[in-house]
């Protein structure tokens, strides 16, 4: 990714437009996920996803849907899909106020600016499916301290304390909000 890539914001929406995003930076990262739950949800090979830190993104139109879903790691995520053509534009993981977004790269509205960086859980990748993108291959999931750049990690760290301190933030006011309902 180039410097001017990292200071353009970058659309994207669903196949019927009535959700509408941006991106207001590149991604700190993209990978392919070749995962069997990738694979189900998106009935391709994998999910080409782009992490964004959810400081850098916002919902300009419409009003996503959110469906929780199992992964193969044990965990879960959500799922974000217009709630008219269920088209799905990016998982949250973990929990439905994560750090980071995984952008599903086909709904930007300039795909191909992100080819992947790395390719993970290339264990179940179907066999017919050669990678010859010279991107690093992973048998499951990578450490981002070691596979990311510098720039992208230091991101993710901001984003990380911008929500500790938003939770904070709301906690104070629901004890407020609290004390003056039992006062």
């Amino acid at each position: 990714m180039t410097r001017k890539s990292l200071t353009t914001a970058h659309g994207g929406g669903c196949a019927c437009g009535h959700v509408r995003y941006l991106m207001h930076d590149a991604p700190m990262f993209v990978h392919c996920c070749h995962c069997t739950r990738c694979q189900r949800e998106t009935g391709g090979p994998f999910a080409h996803h782009a992490m964004i830190e959810f400081t850098a993104f916002s919902v300009l139109e419409g009003e996503p849907e959110f469906v929780l879903v199992p992964t193969d790691s044990g965990g879960k995520h959500w799922v974000a899909r217009c709630p008219h053509c269920r088209t799905a534009l990016w998982n949250e993981h973990g929990s439905r106020r994560a750090i980071t977004r995984y952008v599903r790269v086909g709904t930007l509205d300039a795909p191909s600016q992100f080819p992947p960086l790395a390719h993970i859980y290339v264990r179940s990748k179907q066999p017919w499916l050669t990678l010859e993108d010279g991107a690093p291959q992973f048998a499951g999931y990578y450490d981002a301290a070691k596979a990311w750049p510098q720039e992208s990690l230091a991101r993710y760290a901001s984003a990380k304390t911008a929500r500790v301190h938003e939770r904070a933030k709301s906690g104070a006011a629901r004890r407020k909000e609290s004390t003056k309902s039992t006062g």
